[in-house]
């Protein structure tokens, strides 16, 4: 199978199988702040992904994928008004709650891919080294995880987003995208024959 197919019996936009399809319960989420996910090509098509849904939930985002064969993304393009911002904590990045009263709107800028290929975009997406880099408050709990990590520092892209979106959108639009997550991984850990919890 190619990576540009879809993985029979899955939803073509949750990536889950169909029975469990997720996209009925997705939120429409409307907000001033613009995301732009940074999706590894590897990512693409893996059922564990929660970046994507992040996308499907907010009308004001858009998906770069790099890595592709013969070059990598194309530059995100970032409006003369808005203020761009890429989330990950680089040894100069800021907190984000110091953009929080921003006068011009955020474009948030999201690495999705592994911990070691979410490092390397700063450098090989051309425009995204000259922007700031901010960092999300801690954490007040450890998330529920769908792949290993090494430590609690490094959240799933969903959770990311909506930490950050919490920030700078308010509670309702971070709670909305934490149910998104965990129906994932409620009906992720079904699929494993495991129970949520």
């Amino acid at each position: 199978m190619s990576r540009c197919q879809k993985p029979a019996g899955r939803c073509a936009r949750c990536r889950l199988y169909e029975h469990v399809c997720l996209c009925a319960s997705l939120p429409r989420l409307d907000t001033r702040t613009r995301l732009c996910l940074v999706l590894h090509r590897d990512e693409q098509h893996k059922p564990t992904n929660s970046g994507l849904l992040a996308v499907a939930s907010l009308p004001n985002s858009d998906v770069c994928i790099r890595g592709l064969h013969g070059g990598d993304a194309a530059a995100p393009s970032f409006d003369a008004s808005t203020q761009p911002l890429l989330l990950f904590p680089h040894a100069d990045a800021r907190p984000l709650a110091d953009f929080a009263q921003s006068p011009r709107p955020i474009t948030l800028v999201v690495p999705d891919g592994t911990w070691r290929q979410s490092s390397r975009v700063r450098a090989r997406v051309a425009g995204l080294a000259e922007i700031p880099c901010v960092t999300l408050p801690p954490a007040p709990s450890a998330p529920p995880r769908l792949r290993a990590q090494p430590d609690d520092a490094r959240l799933p892209t969903l959770l990311a987003i909506a930490r950050a979106l919490g920030v700078l959108e308010g509670d309702a639009v971070r709670t909305a995208l934490e149910d998104v997550f965990a129906a994932l991984v409620a009906r992720t850990l079904r699929l494993r024959g495991r129970a949520a919890g």
